[in-house]
């Protein structure tokens, strides 16, 4: 990328990256370096990792961004709370780009940025890159896939997402109650629309890979619906229409559990009738569930066996997650919309490691 310099004052922007350390960093980051356009005035690290002794990240960090790079200890609190210590670790620059650590961005990902910066007015709080998935062309995509090529068409996801400084500043940036990297970036942007903003959808372009993922994965995702909870309670039932987000099977899952529960007390109850009918209506309901991901899929042995085994566990797992979430956030009040849209005072972050060129 140019000279930091090269873009307007007011189109200055810093890149905020959380990180596990992973490998897909190195990829990112030389992405990012070798992009035709401006550059950021400066990359934060949060290192986001509970061992911060296994490896350093100044290995990842490519030789033109590392004068300007910064790694700040995240403390493993999840990635909203890693992305407020990063943004206000990046100074007072006008926009705070965040980049997930497995993105690619695309090779005139700084001229496009710089373009949609400029088309930004006064009001815009946020512009969202356009995110690409690619997807096997020899086959059907799996079900973690498909999961994944949703991004492609999801709102204000914080892959590659640019905010203004000073929208962060006057809703308080992320919630940090949201520890996972789920529904933290909607809660953002329902709490900025609510504040006045606007949100709009940027040209440039960034690519979202598919990583690798285990058998179990899909059971893994269900701790999300704790995070629905928390949504509701503080955007309301409907929130995820204003978010445009998908709703899910939640109610679905919630009634196969319920029915798997029935049977089994009917059972030990001694009611063989009852336990009958609701033990063919968990059958049913799983059976159902697990048709419809495997018809759209490559249907080999494995991705067959797999969405057989864990749909039979996602409902039940759903469920606790779900009734988890109730307890955890029963005293979530609603969100209430800052008033003036004005910043708020942000607490000083720790100090970083400025890395060494």
């Amino acid at each position: 990328m140019t000279h930091p310099d090269a873009p307007a004052g007011d189109a200055e922007y810093a890149v905020v990256i959380p990180t596990l350390g992973r490998p897909s960093l190195r990829t990112c980051l030389h992405a990012l370096a070798e992009a035709s356009g401006p550059g950021p005035v400066r990359v934060v690290l949060v290192d986001d990792r509970t061992d911060r002794a296994r490896t350093f990240l100044t290995a990842d960090v490519p030789p033109s961004l590392r004068s300007r790079t910064l790694v700040v200890p995240g403390g493993a609190r999840g990635p909203a709370a890693a992305r407020n210590l990063g943004w206000r670790a990046a100074g007072d620059v006008p926009w705070i780009v965040f980049l997930d650590d497995d993105v690619v961005p695309g090779p005139t990902w700084g001229d496009d940025l710089t373009l949609d910066l400029a088309a930004a007015t006064d009001r815009t709080a946020g512009i969202t890159a356009r995110i690409e998935v690619p997807l096997p062309t020899d086959r059907r995509p799996t079900d973690w896939e498909r999961n994944t090529a949703g991004l492609a068409t999801a709102h204000w996801i914080t892959a590659d997402m640019a905010y203004r400084r000073a929208a962060l500043a006057a809703v308080g940036g992320f919630d940090e109650r949201f520890r996972r990297a789920f529904r933290e970036d909607a809660d953002l942007a329902l709490r900025l629309l609510d504040a006045g903003w606007t949100l709009t959808g940027g040209r440039r372009t960034t690519t979202h890979p598919v990583r690798p993922a285990g058998r179990w994965i899909s059971v893994r995702l269900q701790a999300g619906n704790a995070d629905d909870v928390l949504m509701t309670r503080l955007h309301g039932r409907h929130w995820w229409r204003r978010a445009e987000a998908s709703r899910g099977r939640l109610p679905v899952h919630l009634a196969v559990t319920g029915a798997a529960v029935t049977a089994l007390g009917c059972a030990l109850l001694g009611r063989p009738r009852p336990a009958a009918a609701c033990a063919a209506a968990w059958l049913a309901g799983t059976a159902e569930f697990a048709l419809a991901r495997i018809l759209p899929g490559p249907r080999t042995r494995d991705e067959v066996l797999t969405m057989v085994l864990t749909s039979v566990l996602v409902p039940p797992a759903a469920t606790w997650h779900w009734l988890r979430g109730q307890l955890a956030h029963r005293t979530a009040r609603p969100h209430t919309p800052f008033g003036t849209g004005e910043p708020a005072p942000a607490p000083r972050p720790k100090v970083g490691e400025r890395l060494r060129s």
